[in-house]
């Protein structure tokens, strides 16, 4: 009986697959005709000046403002979705904030007394795009071009959820759990479909237990950072903790995508990809041969730009491409250049790191 159950639920969700089905172009995982805007939700492995302009200027951004490029990013130059950009060309339309979690209603995290909570993904982040889709400039002019079957929503956030000041420190509102983030998640891309989103990249966690911040000793692991001064003793301990709360969120992940999309028909016409940006960062870690370079030995322990955790005065390396991380929390720029580059392959349907799901209902017209 078990065994009839589970041929069925494989029969209902059908087989994922990266292999291209196209010689040329895109459409080989998705029917992707044209990717010509990116939207981008999620926290500092993303944000590119979103968090500076709430820190200058006390508020968001009005409605209908589109942020520029920033170079004061967590990688120490540009960010993973502004590569994108320079290798496709397309539009970039970013809403990631600095320390963002999913929702505040599950783990709240304080910014300032001037800003209160940091802007969340639920809260803010999904809001914003929003209301910036609807926006017609006083010349007449929509600011956000997003055809339907030309723009994928990509969402990658977790690590502060996850992290210290949160579900690792048991920080999270009393009696929500590690589901009701995964949940959180995909609450968020509903509100992104009934928009009119439907090609979606959902980034999984990347391996936080492998960052300075969080790894083991004998792996390079910190009794404190700028981002965790007061973090305790039991240095091992944590990291482990981390793995565990990682593997679970990621398989959740794994299975609940197809679930949702095939099953549950939650979106119906619309296309998912699972990108494993934590397979792809772990690769990078256990093989650094093969994606860092520049003259120094290559170095996937410690960071481009090592902080003192009570003074926070830093020193930077130069060489900064033969590193994995920029600092004890974030993904270097080359890494972040890599993960550019995968992304784009998974636009065409083409990485070895995506695992496609789609929808047959409905229709991807505007």
């Amino acid at each position: 009986m078990k065994f009839i159950t589970i041929v069925a639920v494989a029969g209902a969700l059908g087989f994922a697959t990266a292999i291209p089905t196209q010689e040329n172009g895109y459409g080989k995982g998705w029917d992707l005709r044209n990717f010509k805007s990116l939207v981008a939700f999620g926290d500092s492995y993303t944000d590119e000046s979103r968090l500076a302009y709430f820190s200058e200027n006390g508020a968001a951004p009005p409605v209908g403002t589109i942020l520029q490029e920033g170079l004061a990013t967590s990688t120490g130059g540009r960010v993973w979705a502004r590569y994108v950009v320079q290798y496709t060309g397309v539009n970039l339309y970013n809403y990631a904030v600095s320390g963002a979690v999913c929702s505040n209603d599950i783990t709240p995290r304080f910014l300032s007394e001037a800003l209160g909570l940091f802007p969340s993904v639920q809260q803010y982040e999904i809001p914003a795009f929003i209301a910036d889709s609807a926006y017609v400039s006083p010349q007449g002019n929509k600011v956000l071009d997003i055809p339907a079957d030309q723009t994928v929503y990509a969402i990658w956030i977790g690590t502060n959820d996850l992290g210290n000041k949160a579900f690792l420190t048991d920080s999270q509102v009393k009696g929500k759990t590690l589901v009701d983030y995964m949940d959180c998640v995909y609450s968020a891309l509903d509100e992104v479909y009934k928009n009119g989103g439907r090609y979606f990249v959902v980034m999984n966690v990347a391996p936080l237990q492998l960052l300075p911040q969080y790894a083991v000793p004998e792996a390079g692991g910190l009794s404190a950072t700028q981002y965790w001064k007061d973090k305790p003793s039991n240095i091992t301990e944590i990291s482990y903790r981390m793995l565990e709360s990682v593997v679970t969120v990621n398989d959740i992940y794994k299975y609940k995508t197809p679930y949702e999309v095939k099953v549950a028909q939650r979106y119906p016409g619309a296309q998912f990809a699972v990108f494993d940006t934590n397979a792809l960062l772990s690769d990078i870690y256990y093989h650094p041969e093969q994606f860092l370079n520049g003259t120094a030995p290559l170095d996937v322990t410690s960071s481009v730009n090592v902080c003192d955790a009570v003074t926070e005065k830093c020193t930077r390396d130069p060489n900064a491409d033969a590193y994995a991380w920029f600092d004890a929390l974030h993904p270097s720029e080359q890494t972040d250049r890599i993960i550019a580059r995968e992304f784009v392959e998974l636009t065409k349907g083409a990485s070895k790191y995506a695992t496609y799901w789609g929808c047959e209902e409905g229709n991807l017209s505007t």
